[in-house]
């Protein structure tokens, strides 16, 4: 796949570096109200845009709705913290990592499965993926991290996070919270090469396009559709860190 476009506004938000520090505190603000929004509403949380904002921003709890709702997005922005802390420490991407990524995002919801792999077989809802046996999860998570190692200086970025997810999400290494935890890794490995955030958008359209091409390269070994969405929701946010700090 060509990344030739990417490759051109990355380098062009790189020759305005350093960023001005307000603008960037305001982006961040920004895309994580709506990261936090948009991976919850993928998952079927039902507060707004608005509401997620208000929970998070003013610490408000929204009438009639679940506390498990409140507690997806106060959790999702503490593992937004710690991605963000593991990417400025340089650290490595490790099972360590990605189970206290799971951890928070489980925190006060599932305390007795958060941070531990799954003992159970599980079916995908609407999907015709069987993830592999619940035996053989711990080994290929170790092989997911190996993997990732040894790619990590051979594939381009934007290729390397979207396959990552990918891979993640066909172990399925956890009984609930697989896909929040996959676009927060994605997102890990996308932020330590220096680009913002991807955002999956919840949106109809756009969540049915997500599921189905995660579909065809779990059925049919196919990640080329994945890959390129990915890859425009990396161009998206690229434009807008461009258009606001010009």
């Amino acid at each position: 796949m060509n990344f030739s476009k990417i490759d051109a506004l990355k380098q062009e938000l790189d020759n305005l570096r350093p960023l001005p520090s307000a603008a960037v505190r305001n982006l961040e603000e920004v895309f994580r109200v709506e990261w936090t929004y948009n991976s919850n509403a993928i998952e079927g949380n039902t507060l707004s845009l608005l509401e997620t904002k208000l929970v998070l921003e003013e610490g408000l709890t929204i009438g009639g709705k679940k506390l498990r709702e409140h507690f997806e997005v106060v959790n999702h922005s503490e593992a937004i913290d710690f991605v963000k802390d593991i990417v400025d420490r340089k650290l490595e991407l490790t099972e360590y990592v990605i189970k206290s990524i799971h951890q928070l995002v489980l925190k006060n919801i599932d305390d007795d499965n958060a941070g531990r792999y799954r003992m159970i077989n599980v079916m995908i809802s609407g999907s015709q993926h069987k993830p592999p046996h619940f035996s053989v999860v711990a080994e290929q998570m170790e092989g997911l991290v190996k993997w990732y190692e040894a790619n990590k200086d051979l594939l381009h970025p934007v290729q390397l996070a979207a396959e990552f997810h990918f891979r993640f999400v066909y172990i399925h290494p956890f009984s609930d919270g697989n896909g929040r935890t996959a676009r927060l890794l994605m997102n890990l490995i996308l932020m330590k090469y220096g680009f913002p955030t991807a955002i999956v958008k919840a949106a109809n359209d756009a969540r049915i396009k997500y599921y189905e091409t995660l579909e065809l390269a779990s059925m049919e070994n196919n990640l080329e559709p994945f890959v390129k969405l990915i890859a425009e929701c990396v161009e998206e946010s690229l434009n807008k860190y461009i258009g606001a700090v010009k």
